[in-house]
């Protein structure tokens, strides 16, 4: 054994020489990082192999195979082209875009009005990088995507978190425009529907802060618009007459594609060529635009379980209901639901039933994705078996999972 791996014991109770050399590279690695990100830490939701996922909101259901096969079909010719760069403003699936986004709306944009990304994260990053920066300040209103706030400050933004009503995290036009112009920011975050409380943003409030935020890029977030209940708005129908106005959305959620990397946005063609100032070159790669090209052809298919997931969505609203656990309405893939004694016990309760779900750091309060019925029956067992000890019974009631008379309907 080297001296360099003798451990603490062996070495007479001296400190390991390579335990050593860690924490100093450690030290100077904080002294050299940006004083901003020194103690935070990584945006990331846990990985853990169990039964039933259902904390990050990403589709349950498997891309389809004969989606498969035509992206394997059309992979032949970008393999064989790897030694070239890909096309830098990926016309091909900007107009890919455009088509789906017209069929999905009602509402057509060219392509030079589509812009896209890695993910919306990318594309977020984008706009910061462009309308944010030292010396400005973004808006937001929280609880809402944690990334908007990292991404933001990472990016040297000042961040402002913005208020909701405290109990039902509601946000009004009247609240948004005057925290608007209060902060005059150069870069507003909404999102409807939002996350994680999965609510639809009322549509006053988006023509609310465009007019108190004269100064403002306005970003509405449409991640999970697929999914939104019959005669929800979108943000799209206002781009045209806004050329602030930005709305993002992504193919991760109701594409069942996340692990594509496929974000994009619609904007006035003034703001995408603003965006082309701070991306990387060929940020696409040749197989990402085929993949998300070949994906859109046949977005029938790949949005044939949207439908499905709603249903879904709405049953864990329903007996979550029932079970005291206060879900909150919802229009996207999730459910944000309440109540709950310790947050904390029931996430690690749960994970041991085989059960992950989401800790999105509001007290009280969980999220879970809809997934498949076999997922949300595990789920929904695990909660009515949870209740009775993790549910707060409303004031002078039973709590509703509990037995009454006897114990022989109780799972």
């Amino acid at each position: 054994m080297t001296a360099a791996t003798t451990n603490v014991a062996e070495s007479g109770g001296q400190e390991h020489p390579a335990s050593s050399a860690s924490a100093s590279a450690a030290s100077e690695v904080e002294r050299l990082l940006r004083p901003d990100l020194r103690g935070r830490t990584a945006y990331g939701a846990p990985q853990l192999d169990v039964a039933v996922r259902l904390n990050t909101n990403e589709s349950s259901y498997p891309v389809p195979r004969d989606v498969v096969r035509a992206v394997m079909a059309a992979l032949e010719a970008d393999i064989a082209g790897l030694n070239r760069y890909p096309d830098r403003d990926f016309t091909a699936l900007r107009k890919a875009l455009g088509d789906y986004v017209e069929r999905q709306s009602g509402v057509a944009f060219g392509a030079d009005q589509l812009w896209a990304g890695n993910g919306s994260n990318e594309v977020l990053a984008h706009i910061v990088q462009a309308f944010g920066g030292h010396g400005r300040t973004a808006l937001g209103f929280t609880p809402s995507y944690s990334m908007h706030s990292i991404i933001a400050e990472t990016h040297g933004t000042t961040w402002v978190h913005g208020l909701r009503e405290r109990d039902t995290f509601d946000l009004t036009a009247e609240s948004a425009a005057e925290q608007a112009a209060e902060h005059d920011p150069s870069i507003v975050f909404l999102c409807s529907p939002n996350n994680p409380t999965g609510t639809a943003l009322p549509f006053e409030v988006i023509g609310a802060v465009l007019h108190a935020a004269p100064n403002a890029v306005v970003v509405v977030d449409e991640a999970y618009a697929e999914f939104a209940r019959p005669g929800t708005p979108s943000a799209l129908t206002l781009v045209a007459d806004h050329p602030r106005l930005v709305v993002t959305r992504t193919m991760s959620k109701a594409f069942a594609f996340a692990g594509g990397r496929l974000g994009y946005l619609v904007a006035a063609p003034e703001v995408v060529d603003a965006l082309r100032l701070v991306r990387l070159p060929y940020h696409l790669s040749s197989p990402t635009q085929t993949i998300a090209r070949v994906a859109l052809e046949h977005a029938d298919v790949m949005l044939a379980t949207v439908e499905a997931i709603k249903s879904q969505r709405d049953r864990i609203v329903s007996r979550l209901a029932e079970l005291g656990a206060a879900p909150v309405p919802s229009d996207s893939n999730f459910v944000l639901f309440g109540n709950l004694v310790d947050a904390a016990d029931t996430w690690q309760a749960l994970l041991e039933q085989g059960v992950l779900v989401r800790d999105v750091g509001i007290e009280h309060h969980l999220r879970v994705t809809a997934g498949t019925p076999d997922e949300t029956t595990a789920f929904l067992e695990a909660m009515t078996r949870l209740a009775p000890t993790h549910v707060r019974p409303a004031a002078g009631q039973q709590n509703p999972a509990a037995p009454t008379t006897s114990t022989e309907d109780q799972p």
